[in-house]
């Protein structure tokens, strides 16, 4: 069988090989995953970016999330100066007065729909008499509903 005719050479020739198995190919994955990370780090919602550094929110180990689906809301921070013992607030990072955080929250509560409501981020050492104010100018907006953020745990500041 060591002498072959042309016509069985030509057979072997055109004879299909076995084909393996395909390998698995991690670099069009990574570049597929890269491509949804930018995406979702892009569409982040705007409560995540008017986080305020200032402000250092309370503990309160049992709160709960509120519904998830109501969106509409107005993000107050409340800060608070130890040494001078003196109260800002900041919405959209600028600093207003209870008058135009009233004014303000009128206008957003008859342009948005009944469940419309107020986030209030107070400083922990924030007094309570001064968050007060704030959520008297809340309701002399015309909003009932508020909401106070918290955190679940302690988190350290930086050291300066």
């Amino acid at each position: 069988m060591a002498h072959q005719s042309r016509s069985q050479k030509a057979k072997a020739a055109t004879r299909v090989m076995p084909e393996e198995d395909p390998e698995f190919q991690i670099a069009p994955m990574i570049d597929i995953l890269l491509v949804l990370l930018i995406f979702f780090m892009s569409i982040a919602t705007d409560q995540v970016l008017q986080v305020n550094k200032d402000v250092v929110l309370p503990v309160a180990q049992d709160g709960s999330d509120p519904e998830k689906g109501k969106r509409s809301e107005l993000m107050v921070n409340v800060v608070w100066n130890d040494i001078a013992q003196t109260g800002g607030i900041i919405v959209d990072d600028k600093p207003i007065d209870a008058v135009a955080l009233t004014t303000r929250i009128q206008t957003m509560a008859a342009a948005k729909n009944e469940d419309f409501r107020v986030v209030i981020r107070a400083d922990k050492n924030a007094r309570y008499a001064y968050t007060k104010e704030v959520m008297r100018a809340v309701g002399a907006g015309g909003v009932g509903k508020i909401t106070f953020s918290v955190v679940d745990k302690e988190i350290e500041k930086p050291k300066k």
